[in-house]
């Protein structure tokens, strides 16, 4: 729970409903920013706080700590909020199910020190949280059978550890993973990896991956065309059972 925002609500006169009301969201997700300590989305942050006549660093002093890269922290409040995530990735396994050095190897190589490594891996794994909370999004991920058969700068025991995390995290209710094989050939995933959000009134917000930064797209044209490029990746990929003993094959494959 968070106190300052519960306190705040308390001395303002408001209620999750009426800060609703006035924000423009679900009673729902307001009363989450009390109960469940969860922060608003970046374009709701400062009229709750205005509203409730605080500071933004009084209600979520985490919120200035951030470690994620400025134009990430968009999607990262999506992400939080969202009730359903489905995550296509080509290359390498997707963020919320990455184990910690898998984290810090896929920025090795970046003009990066060794510090800021360190932070941008944290923040990362500090994503993860919203798998175990109560009430978490349900999370597909489909990935590309390369990502479990690419070395890691020669540390096989890293892929090993990644794998069997992956088998592991499937243990979570609200997980699951496919595998699209590596004999399928040409097919929709090939044109690079995305994510699509869908939130608890049906608003769905998509995350494509780029070069130097992702874009966040909310057209409902262009969310379109990523849905059906989704069904046909996963139309692709191994059942859940087949695609867990590949998992675990690739994972002993690692020695």
């Amino acid at each position: 729970m968070n106190q300052a925002v519960k306190t705040a609500m308390v001395e303002a006169g408001q209620t999750a409903e009426s800060l609703a009301a006035q924000v423009g969201v679900d009673p729902k997700t307001a009363a989450r920013w009390v109960s469940h300590g969860r922060i608003p989305q970046t374009r709701h942050r400062s009229d709750v706080a205005r509203l409730l006549g605080k500071d933004v660093a009084e209600l979520w002093p985490d919120v200035l700590k951030r470690r994620e890269p400025a134009w990430f922290r968009l999607w990262a409040d999506i992400e939080r909020e969202a009730v359903a995530l489905r995550a296509f990735q080509l290359a390498w396994v997707p963020g919320l199910l990455q184990i910690p050095e898998y984290a810090r190897a896929t920025l090795a190589g970046e003009a990066l020190t060794a510090e800021e490594v360190d932070q941008l891996a944290t923040a990362r794994i500090k994503r993860q949280a919203i798998l175990r909370r109560d009430h978490p999004p349900l999370l597909v991920a489909v990935i590309d059978e390369s990502v479990l058969r690419r070395s890691m700068r020669g540390r096989p025991e890293l892929m090993r550890e990644q794998c069997e995390h992956l088998v592991a995290c499937t243990d979570l209710p609200t997980v699951q993973i496919h595998v699209v094989p590596q004999d399928t050939g040409m097919y929709p995933g090939l044109g690079g990896p995305f994510t699509i959000a869908e939130m608890e009134d049906g608003t769905r917000y998509a995350h494509v991956d780029g070069q130097v930064k992702a874009q966040i797209l909310d057209q409902r044209s262009e969310i379109a065309t990523l849905e059906r490029r989704w069904a046909r990746i996963v139309g692709e990929a191994l059942p859940r059972a087949q695609s867990l003993d590949l998992i675990r094959k690739a994972a002993t494959s690692w020695t």
